[in-house]
């Protein structure tokens, strides 16, 4: 097998490695601090994280999606009266509490933010 199936994330600055995305979550060095949202393909956007060493990583929405099994809205309400614009502010992470077709990655979001840190 190749080095990279062997890994779910390596930091491009330090090259420290994570075997899994639950190691990847846990690390209390580890830091979720955005979202760059893809409006045409909502799940090609980015959750963006900070590692100690000063770099910031970005990773697939798509990497998260098993972690969401609530509903997912078909309307898009972005830009209209109802969407408070947090897709639209890449460091927002508060939850969506409108019935958006965006609002399934917010929900995501939250769980990979409380993602529990040991120690």
């Amino acid at each position: 097998q190749s080095e990279i199936s062997l890994q779910f994330k390596r930091c491009p600055m330090c090259r420290t490695s994570w075997p899994s995305r639950d190691a990847f979550l846990s690390d209390r060095d580890v830091e979720v601090v955005g979202y760059q949202v893809n409006f045409v393909e909502l799940e090609a956007g980015y959750f963006l994280f900070n590692h100690c060493c000063g770099d910031t990583m970005a990773i697939p929405v798509l990497a998260f999606r098993d972690l969401y099994n609530g509903p997912v809205f078909v309307e898009h309400a972005a830009g209209t009266v109802e969407c408070p614009g947090h897709c639209l502010r890449e460091d927002d992470l508060d939850p969506c509490p409108t019935h958006c077709e965006c609002t399934f990655v917010r929900d995501m979001l939250q769980v990979v933010k409380n993602w529990p840190k040991p120690g």
